[in-house]
């Protein structure tokens, strides 16, 4: 159930995506804790590395990362912990993601762009998270 909360949230997401350096997709994460949140992210590569995402092909880099792991990287690298927090993410996650969200102990992820493989969003409702999709047209 979408809440003016979600949608302030998932549009501060979208801000923080045009962060990115990437070309092919620009996507933002918040990750929020008692209506507060506890980490930002976009997809990017590591700290240190120049800011090209894609190679001359116009493919994205193996190492780039994406911005739900960026988030939580730097929730491991805080005080702060993601359990029971809620992921908002203007991309549904992916496989790769989606083990990081379920191990990081997040509980609920409200997106906005469903990824063309679903395997990651259908992992996550498997194991119990809630997953909520608010297309941007209702923001």
């Amino acid at each position: 159930m979408k809440t003016k909360y979600d949608i302030a949230y998932l549009r501060m997401a979208l801000e923080w995506g045009k962060l990115s350096y990437c070309e092919r997709k620009k996507v933002g994460a918040l990750i929020v804790k008692d209506r507060m949140i506890i980490s930002d992210g976009y997809n990017g590569t590591p700290t240190g590395f120049e800011n090209i995402c894609e190679d001359g092909d116009g493919n994205t880099k193996w190492y780039v990362l994406h911005a739900e792991a960026n988030a939580i990287l730097k929730v491991a690298a805080s005080t702060q912990s993601c359990v029971g927090a809620t992921l908002y993410v203007t991309l549904s996650p992916c496989r790769e993601c989606s083990k990081l969200i379920l191990q990081a102990g997040i509980k609920r992820i409200v997106y906005i762009t469903q990824y063309s493989d679903t395997s990651g969003i259908d992992f996550l409702k498997e194991a119990g998270v809630e997953v909520e999709q608010i297309k941007e047209e209702e923001l």
